[in-house]
């Protein structure tokens, strides 16, 4: 089965204004190596790639990956991540600004969250401990372009609301997370090659754990239009 690969602009919102050629060549640097680590993490397992490897398949040095990855685990995990944390908080932007607080950031979450990896992927990810661990710290990337786009939303920049809202939303994409992919050793299938995903679906686990957070995100809506 082919990897996985981002979508790209044209299938999602513009997350912000529009970029200049060197950060263009940034992020097209940053993907190539991203889909040349799962590539070849695919290809001959991940722990037996290096470094040098996914610098050399995305055509530069080992030095320009290190500017971009700090592990290959993250590396491999980004090319199914993609700038997600960006496209929540497009997405976030581009809803109906009488929509309710509490609404507009759950739905938003559930419907990037959609679609995650199938396959080889996936299974890789769930299987590997260092990348099933990277997989679900990704979540984290969330935190701050969230509460930039919620401080905007709710129209207040100077308190801590819009972080501690935005941290709470990680902190329970994270919860989801743990809880749709499983650790190897919970399932008697581990290491045969199957996939170890829970019987719910990811868009079920992330509203219930998003929910927890629908009062205080009620409370923080300036119009008042979800009480």
């Amino acid at each position: 089965m082919a990897a996985h690969e981002p979508d790209h602009d044209h299938d999602e919102p513009d997350p912000g204004p529009r970029l200049g050629l060197r950060e263009r060549k940034k992020l097209a640097t940053r993907e190539a190596l991203s889909v040349a680590a799962l590539r070849l993490a695919l290809e001959h397992g991940p722990d037996n790639v290096r470094v040098d490897d996914i610098a050399d398949a995305a055509g530069v040095s080992p030095r320009t990956y290190n500017n971009y990855f700090s592990s290959r685990e993250q590396a491999i995990v980004a090319a199914v991540t993609a700038e997600r944390a960006l496209r929540i908080a497009a997405a976030l932007r581009a809803r109906p600004a009488t929509e309710p607080l509490d609404r507009a950031v759950i739905d938003t979450v559930v419907e990037q969250y959609t679609g995650e990896p199938a396959g080889e992927a996936l299974t890789m990810i769930t299987t590997t401990p260092r990348l099933r661990a990277e997989f679900i710290e990704a979540a984290s990337a969330v935190q701050s372009p969230l509460a930039a786009a919620l401080a905007d939303r709710i129209g207040d920049t100077e308190s801590l609301t819009a972080d501690v809202l935005a941290a709470a939303v990680s902190a329970a994409i994270r919860v989801a997370m743990q809880c749709w992919v499983r650790p190897p050793a919970e399932n008697t299938l581990a290491g045969k090659g199957f996939l170890v995903v829970t019987e719910r679906p990811l868009p079920e686990l992330l509203r219930e754990a998003l929910d927890c957070l629908a009062p205080a995100l009620r409370a923080a809506d300036p119009d008042g239009a979800s009480n």
